[in-house]
């Protein structure tokens, strides 16, 4: 079930409309955790089993952590809880990939060998659940938190189903309080969710699916060479559809949590507007990459340790998140790329800390960090590293042999689109959504309100997927 569906606006009609009945508050997250269970069964029921195997083993690890004796015995529980999450995640995300690295391998040393033919089917959103489950028991094994009082709670945690596929990936500490006492939406919060969800759906539908999907697949997924113009269109308009489809996704998800009285972290804090590569990172997808600070890049060393060390956890801590994001190397690049970025730029920081750039300046570092953000993304669309050789010729007028894609209409859109999403995150940098729409009048808000809902019914057809469900 996709939040851009007409099935999901019927699913969630009923979960509002059950969780607003005067029933004990027990009753109540007893619904919302079936209704989290049917949500995530639409998609595959078996699969459901996977998560319900998630769940327990976290919760017994946990419980575990808290009452066992002895660094070893707590380590192991730790140890079971992280094998038990990351062998459900390489198996079913990276099993065939690792299948043909090794049938390629063996073939490099003489070795004919077909690997067999597993057809594995990935589950929608296990990347996001099994970090959350996971994050619960470091967390507790390294005493940053305790373990939920009941397991009801820490159940609805899991399977929440406004965060569960794609999260943001939220921290027990975030979610659990919440579910210790009786939440209903007031008519404020009601009004600013479904607000929220509007926002989400409108950059979904219109914006991702409706104008920039087109010229995107016209270049990466064609037949034809394009020339400079069609690659930095395609690219930028790819920058566009995929902010607008996840960040859409995160808005939709925090919407729906505050229309049932649930508040969940942002996740895109106006990510275009970034001035360096560390500041990207604290604007995209901030929940991912607070967990990849927290449990990767400060346990391998993070900056307690020199130079060298912290340029070691950067380039290791993203490449593991560009293969967190797909099982290709593609996605390898894409996060060895942006975690030179992140290195260069510590370098450049700690050499010149005592200059202070003027606004000039700080614009065209903006710029930079703009167009090597977008360098980057050629490797995360594109399916082979052909295909990105291919975009990225055309990005550099290397391609000798390139021909029109793009219609006029399509570019002219495309940059239209691009070039208003990169100013109303100029606009935002330093501003938060409730601040802005707390000074436009109510009649304003009111028509914006009806205009965008209006053009998601006009634009909705097949409900797309939301990219980032196959991560």
């Amino acid at each position: 079930m996709v939040f851009n569906s007409l099935t999901f606006v019927v699913f969630f009609t009923c979960v509002l409309a059950l969780h607003s009945l005067p029933l004990p508050w027990t009753v109540r997250k007893i619904n919302l955790l079936v209704a989290s269970y049917l949500f995530y069964a639409a998609w595959n029921p078996p699969f459901v089993i996977l998560l319900w195997i998630s769940t327990v083993v976290d919760w017994w690890a946990a419980k575990k952590l808290v009452s066992v004796q002895g660094a070893n015995a707590r380590r192991a529980w730790m140890l079971l809880s992280v094998v038990a999450n990351l062998g459900m995640l390489a198996y079913f995300k990276y099993g065939e990939f690792l299948m043909e690295n090794f049938a390629a391998l063996m073939a490099g040393l003489g070795v004919a060998w077909q690997p067999p033919q597993l057809d594995i089917v990935l589950p929608v959103g296990i990347s996001f659940y099994t970090f959350a489950t996971m994050s619960y028991t470091l967390d507790v094994y390294l005493r940053r938190a305790a373990p939920a009082r009941n397991f009801l709670d820490y159940a609805l945690f899991v399977t929440f189903f406004p965060h569960l596929v794609a999260g943001p990936i939220l921290r027990p500490t975030e979610l659990v309080p919440q579910f210790e006492s009786p939440r209903r939406a007031d008519a404020n919060q009601l009004c600013f969710g479904l607000a929220l969800m509007t926002i989400g759906l409108f950059q979904k539908v219109v914006l991702a699916d409706g104008f920039l999907a087109g010229p995107v697949e016209k270049v990466y997924d064609g037949a034809k060479i394009p020339g400079v113009l069609d690659a930095w269109v395609a690219t930028l308009a790819f920058g566009g559809q995929i902010f607008c489809d996840f960040a859409g996704y995160s808005t939709t998800a925090i919407g729906a949590a505050m229309c049932l009285g649930f508040a969940m972290p942002d996740n895109f804090r106006f990510p275009y507007a970034a001035i360096g590569f560390s500041d990207f990172w604290r604007r995209w997808h901030i929940t991912l990459s607070a967990w990849l600070r927290d449990y990767l890049y400060i346990p391998l060393g993070g900056n307690r340790h020199g130079p060298a060390r912290t340029y070691f956890a950067l380039l290791a801590t993203m490449l593991l998140g560009g293969l967190w994001h797909g099982a290709s190397w593609t996605f390898v690049v894409w996060g060895g790329l942006h975690g030179s970025y992140l290195a260069g730029e510590r370098f450049l920081r700690a050499r010149y800390a005592h200059l202070r750039p003027s606004a000039a300046q700080a614009f065209a570092l903006g710029v930079l960090t703009f167009l090597l953000v977008h360098v980057a993304w050629v490797f995360f669309r594109a399916h082979t590293f052909g295909g990105a050789w291919r975009v990225l010729a055309g990005m550099f007028a290397a391609n000798a042999g390139a021909v029109p894609v793009l219609p006029a209409i399509e570019i002219v859109t495309t940059v239209i689109i691009v070039t208003g999403i990169v100013a109303a995150h100029a606009f935002m940098r330093a501003r938060t959504l409730e601040s802005v729409l707390a000074t436009v009048p109510a009649p304003v808000l009111s028509g914006a309100w009806a205009l965008l809902a209006f053009a998601i019914v006009i634009e909705q057809g097949s409900g797309n997927a939301f990219i980032y469900f196959q991560f």
